[in-house]
């Protein structure tokens, strides 16, 4: 009797074994799926920042060229009014600079002054009024008339 209990018993856990078997390798498959699925949503995300950035870059290269082409056209119609509006064209730029760091200098000069006549020490208001954007001003000016003309100009004799 008791090995008609016993066989019951273990023939009935394995029936069961395939069963609970079955439960595992499903919840594994479900694992599986679940880290498939966020493999493919990573890859969605750079799919679509790459793309993002390409649109960003010839977006880029389309406002170039349209800069390209305005200044060719400023450059011809100057050209076809005479030497004078050629000369008065390309005194443009140069006039606004000019006059942009003559006027910031000035702006300096009695930031510089109004704190020295409320008593700061030369030392320190000099520190205090060279600030991260005086630097940036400065190299943005520097760049833009030694960098960039010397790269056109070097790019223009190839």
């Amino acid at each position: 009797m008791i090995e008609t209990l016993l066989g019951g018993v273990f023939g009935g856990l394995l029936r069961l074994a395939p069963e609970a078997f079955k439960l595992f390798d499903r919840a594994n498959e479900r694992k599986h799926e679940l880290a498939m699925l966020g493999a493919e949503m990573e890859f969605a995300k750079l799919r679509g920042e790459i793309s993002m950035r390409q649109t960003e870059a010839s977006m880029t290269m389309a406002e170039l060229d349209a800069i390209g082409e305005a200044f060719k056209e400023q450059s011809s119609t100057a050209q076809a009014a005479g030497g004078f509006v050629a000369a008065i064209s390309a005194l443009v730029r140069p006039t606004v600079t000019y006059a942009y760091v003559i006027a910031y200098f000035a702006v300096k000069v009695a930031m510089y002054l109004l704190a020295l006549k409320q008593g700061g020490e030369w030392k320190e208001v000099i520190i205090l009024l060279w600030t991260k954007d005086d630097v940036t001003i400065l190299f943005s000016i520097l760049s833009f008339w030694f960098v960039s003309r010397t790269l056109d100009r070097n790019n223009n004799k190839l």
